[in-house]
């Protein structure tokens, strides 16, 4: 089974002012590219050539830096893109999991506090996540491509920190990257839909 670069849900420019067309270029054209790539040649000949993605994440985390990190990457990214969609974020969140936000985080509001506080939290490269672990939700954030499926959660919702998600745009503020992911980018429904199967 060889992995290929998933397409982008939208159109480069589809997701401005708030993600510029030239930092979806280079961060899903390029560095998810070379993911991809980078994870095919290195697991051939290997244990964990034919499995599926989350397999080799779960199997590699620990074992084989180079496998994992790629794998790690190639997972988060597949879902980064989907987390995020035109005209997203807002106040609006489907009904269960708004609940859900309400019973296990103080609202939607404390949330969005917490989460940026996570991300901005994160020092060097790494992610922020909300995740459900053992029928609750809880918010972490992992350094590098680590993320809650290595430590027994289930990651329904990630920001990507890594310089290069943000740095063209942004520059070095990445709060407002992060305040603005929340805002205006976040796909509640994908979220939402993930929570379901969780």
């Amino acid at each position: 089974m060889t992995f290929t670069l998933a397409n982008l849900p939208y159109a480069h420019d589809a997701l401005q002012p708030y993600m510029s067309k030239e930092t979806l270029e280079y961060h899903h054209d390029k560095h998810h590219q070379a993911y991809v790539t980078n994870l095919n040649n290195l697991i051939k000949g290997t244990e964990f050539e034919g499995k599926s993605l989350e397999d080799i994440v779960k199997g590699s985390f620990g074992k084989n830096a180079p496998i994992f990190n790629n794998a790690g990457q190639d997972y988060n990214h597949n879902h980064f893109w989907n987390w995020m969609k035109p005209n997203g974020g807002g106040d609006k969140l489907p009904g269960k999991l708004a609940k859900k936000i309400d019973e296990d985080l103080g609202g939607l509001e404390k949330f969005k506090t917490d989460f940026i506080a996570a991300g901005v939290g994160q020092f060097g490269s790494g992610w922020a996540w909300l995740s459900v672990k053992n029928g609750k939700l809880e918010i972490s954030k992992t350094l590098n491509g680590e993320s809650p499926l290595v430590h027994g959660a289930t990651p329904i919702l990630g920001v990507d920190v890594w310089e290069h998600s943000y740095y063209i745009d942004y520059r070095n503020r990445r709060p407002d990257y992060l305040k603005a992911f929340v805002d205006h980018l976040v796909n509640w429904e994908y979220v939402e839909s993930l929570f379901e199967k969780a």
